[in-house]
């Protein structure tokens, strides 16, 4: 850590199983069983089970009962929409993730730089510049730092000195979590 005009620079080390630890952490980066998949998958085939036992019994339904067939079929196809919607996110996630995690493998510089104002991510020399205004979220926890907003960043608490990694905190929680 250095002091360049109150500017504040944390140099974090790359470790790919540190990252890979916080972003594939659980069941997250599965496509049936990540949190945000997992209730409509069991919805869906909850539904379904019905639906083949209203199949199944579909003569012994007198017409007027047989609407609900009909509402059944329809909620079937509206669960099975929204967990392909789920699915396709998740797999968009993933994606997304694993091309970082593949940047990590071959990156010399990694650097946190930030004062008052401005928060900046130095990546091999690319940076990313946002205004601490410009985070609507972040996350603290006992393993990572988490930061959303014009970008998302996730700093891992092994990547970085101890030092570091409260000056960060203090830093996030005056900032962003105020």
């Amino acid at each position: 850590m250095a002091r360049i005009n109150d500017d504040k620079i944390i140099n974090l080390k790359i470790n790919k199983i540190d990252f890979e630890e916080i972003y594939l952490n659980g069941n997250q980066g599965s496509l049936f069983f990540s949190p945000s998949v997992k209730g409509k998958l069991i919805t869906t085939v909850v539904v379904a089970l019905i639906l083949m036992i209203l199949f199944f019994f579909k003569d012994d339904l007198s017409k007027e009962k047989f609407g609900i067939f009909y509402f059944m079929s329809f909620l079937f196809l509206l669960c099975a929409v929204y967990l392909s919607l789920a699915i396709n996110k998740v797999s968009k996630w993933k994606k997304e993730v694993v091309k970082y995690l593949k940047t990590l493998e071959n990156t010399e510089i990694y650097q946190i730089e930030f004062n008052t104002k401005v928060f900046k991510v130095n990546i091999n020399d690319s940076k990313e510049t946002s205004l601490w205004t410009e985070f609507t979220a972040g996350e603290i926890s006992d393993k990572f730092i988490g930061l959303e907003g014009k970008f998302n960043y996730m700093f891992p608490k092994k990547s970085m000195q101890e030092a570091d990694f409260e000056l960060l905190k203090e830093a996030v929680q005056k900032n962003v979590l105020k």
